[in-house]
């Protein structure tokens, strides 16, 4: 149980716990470092186990229950955060009845914790993803919480708009469960063949951080994510 790369999803899962902590104690200036150690696990624990070669049953579930917290409570725990500044809540008001409102936001946890399920049982998501996968998710869900603290834009109090949060929502909760071919960022090689639309996006990516506000452009690279998998939609209409 205890190799290197189980280890590595265990830190995924730990540094996650600590990311809930930080939003549940207004103390978000964590965040964005916390989730990031996150997304570097979820990426070394894979790539320990195929250089080791240590790959295992035990290794894939672990891996999917660390993504539960650090990509499912996570998210949530945000969308609750900023649904309760919606509804003008003064941190977590456990008693007020307006708290019932703002458990919609862990709406888009029990359909991450569906989707991870989705995806471990499903044979075809071996190039590509079918439906948003959760890092993806939590990263527009971070750049959102970014842009409303630092109102970036003046674009807090739109953002802040209740009805514009629950559509949120429950649109990143059907991509997430979706039918929708999105590709990922396993490279055929190193050459611009078989990857054009990888090497497109990441210069995209790359451009809209050096100019926008962090929040804004993870919001706004996740948005061109989406729109980049087009191709693969319409491939998948002509077959």
């Amino acid at each position: 149980m205890f190799t290197i790369p189980n280890i590595i999803t265990l830190c995924n899962a730990f540094f996650g716990c600590l990311a809930v902590l930080s939003i549940f104690s207004g103390q978000t200036a964590w965040l964005p470092w916390l989730i990031a150690i996150c997304l570097l696990a979820d990426f070394a624990d894979g790539l320990a186990a195929r250089l080791l070669k240590q790959s295992s049953p035990i290794g894939k579930e672990l891996d999917s229950l660390a993504d539960v917290i650090s990509f499912g409570f996570v998210p949530g725990a945000i969308y609750y955060l900023l649904l309760c500044k919606s509804l003008g809540m003064e941190g977590l008001e456990f008693s007020n009845p307006k708290n019932y409102l703002s458990a919609l936001g862990f709406v888009i946890t029990a359909f991450s914790a569906l989707r991870l399920a989705k995806f471990n049982t499903d044979s075809r998501q071996t190039e590509n993803f079918i439906g948003l996968n959760t890092p993806a998710n939590t990263i527009f869900t971070l750049g959102l919480l970014l842009t409303v603290e630092n109102n970036s834009f003046g674009l807090s109090e739109l953002l802040l708009n209740l009805p514009l949060l629950i559509s949120l929502i429950g649109l990143f909760s059907f991509l997430l469960v979706s039918e929708i071919p999105i590709f990922s960022f396993k490279f055929k090689g190193l050459g611009w063949k078989g990857n054009e639309i990888r090497f497109v996006f990441l210069i995209l990516s790359a451009l809209l951080l050096t100019f926008l506000p962090l929040g804004l452009a993870m919001m706004n690279c996740i948005a061109l994510y989406l729109l980049s998998s087009i191709p693969l939609i319409a491939s998948k209409k002509k077959v």
